[in-house]
């Protein structure tokens, strides 16, 4: 059962619907552990394959009363031994090889598991926390519809909605709208996502051969900018699915994107794209990081700048969270890099302009406009390391030499800043169309007729093609 398939959203759709028999709490919380052990187990196939998983699970409980209850001085050790103990489950390549597990295990899903056990570990030194029980404990980190792929969700956002007394209201407006979120989302993945794999699969496949110039430039092109849109395609499709089918079990998710190619800039870009994941870094990376910086470093002159460290060093472990290999490692300096840069930016700009003078440029329609597009450029480079090793880094960049590549990545710059900002202009005309009450195109009948043609082509091309959509990138990690 992939998660963004047919059977995914059915097996959601049925939980969903159990779970409403009844507006017991312990209904609701059996229902959903039992949904998500099920999930667990057609994921796994195997038993044995799940005992690491399990094991993990179990020592981060057994860590988080050690330090709810302040045993061991609140063992400060705790939070090192559970990164030690995900970085040896998930193989990073720094360790020796002898060091590993020698059998296949089942690793879907850990890293998001890691950083709610991480979470909880944090905030169970603050006093008011009270104690949480093993079975809540799994039901939050074991919860389906956040397993695989996020989003991560704090704990006291999940036992406020989750636990509750009186659940969360379930009318049939609210129903509606999360049965076409759901279509939106199977849409995105298994017509758009799969039509921009075969499009960054062609680019791909004619970069190698033997053509023009010419065209080879025009395939770099389709490569580069396949990608990221078959990414969000992917990912936000998946995500559309699992928070409607969160909140048709009476649990709201946060929402882990807002647009993000019409952000202006790439620090705007990261408020905007996987939300949660950046979010929960900048709480527990940045923020207590600039703080320690700052506590030690007095001088308000370097102060401004030590943003631009804690913004790098967020970043660039963002990039190793995604993956054990090299490739990971530069993609995280990419991202550390670009954010970085960005910030140095405005700091230059505001320097020069003065702080009223770089307000005003910031909201220059043509400076918003470029800085879209060269956002979007830099994020698209970035991704390179994302999905690729080295070896096929290595075949692309050699495909056309250093001048044709510069005209590739100035043509997606221009491209992306004329074709982003019409979108803009197109979005804001039409949604300008109201009814009394509401934009006419997200008005309800809008939606109905927007699901009504999205699930048709879905379903459609799902049996013409005969052939799965790819998997959910995101759940690799």
């Amino acid at each position: 059962m992939d998660s963004a398939s047919l059977q995914f959203v059915l097996f959601g759709l049925i939980a969903a619907a159990l779970s409403n028999l009844s507006r017991s709490r312990a209904w609701r919380s059996i229902v959903i552990m039992l949904a998500s052990l099920i999930f667990l187990v057609l994921l796994a196939k195997s038993a044995i394959a799940l005992l690491p998983l399990a094991a993990f699970l179990l020592f981060g409980y057994g860590t988080l009363a050690v330090r709810q209850r302040r045993w061991f001085s609140g063992a400060a050790w705790s939070i090192p031994v559970v990164i030690f103990a995900y970085v040896w489950l998930k193989r990073y390549t720094f360790l020796p090889e002898r060091f590993f597990l020698h059998f296949p295990y089942f690793t879907l899903g850990l890293s998001y598991i890691f950083f709610r056990v991480l979470h909880l570990l944090i905030e169970a030194d603050e006093e008011e926390n009270q104690h949480i029980s093993l079975g809540a404990y799994l039901l939050y980190t074991l919860n389906f519809t956040t397993l695989i792929s996020g989003p991560i969700q704090r704990y006291d956002e999940f036992a406020r909605d989750q636990f509750a007394v009186q659940p969360i209201p379930l009318g049939p407006s609210v129903i509606g709208l999360q049965l076409e979120r759901i279509i939106r989302g199977f849409f995105k993945v298994n017509v758009l996502a799969m039509l921009l794999h075969m499009m960054q699969e062609n680019g791909l496949e004619q970069l190698t051969q033997p053509i023009s110039s010419e065209h080879k430039i025009f395939s770099a092109i389709q490569l580069t900018v396949a990608y990221p849109l078959f990414l969000y395609a992917n990912f936000s499709g998946y995500i559309d699915i699992v928070i409607a089918l969160a909140r048709l079990m009476r649990i709201q998710l946060p929402e882990n994107f807002d647009r993000p190619f019409s952000a202006s800039s790439f620090l705007d870009f990261w408020n905007r794209w996987h939300i949660t994941l950046s979010m929960w870094l900048k709480t527990y990376v940045y923020n207590p990081l600039l703080m320690a910086l700052m506590r030690r470093i007095s001088s308000l002159s370097l102060q401004p700048f030590l943003g631009v460290v804690c913004f790098f060093v967020t970043f660039f472990l963002i990039g190793v969270w995604h993956g054990r290999t090299s490739e990971y490692l530069v993609f995280g300096i990419l991202q550390g890099g670009g954010v970085a840069l960005n910030k140095l930016w405005q700091l230059w700009l505001t320097r020069v302009l003065g702080r009223n003078g770089y307000k005003g440029l910031a909201k220059n329609a043509i400076y918003i406009a470029f800085g879209r597009g060269l956002t979007f450029s830099w994020f698209a480079f970035t991704m390179f390391w994302f999905w690729a090793n080295w070896k096929q880094i290595d075949t692309i960049f050699s495909a056309i030499s250093i001048i044709p590549w510069l005209v590739v990545w100035l043509a997606i710059w221009f491209g992306a800043t004329a074709a982003l900002a019409i979108w803009e202009l197109l979005r804001t005309a039409l949604l300008a169309i109201r009814t009394t009450e509401v934009p006419v195109l997200t008005s309800r009948y809008a939606l109905v007729v927007y699901a009504t043609a999205m699930g048709v082509v879905a379903l459609l091309i799902t049996v013409v093609l005969n052939q799965p959509a790819p998997g959910i990138v995101y759940k690799a990690f």
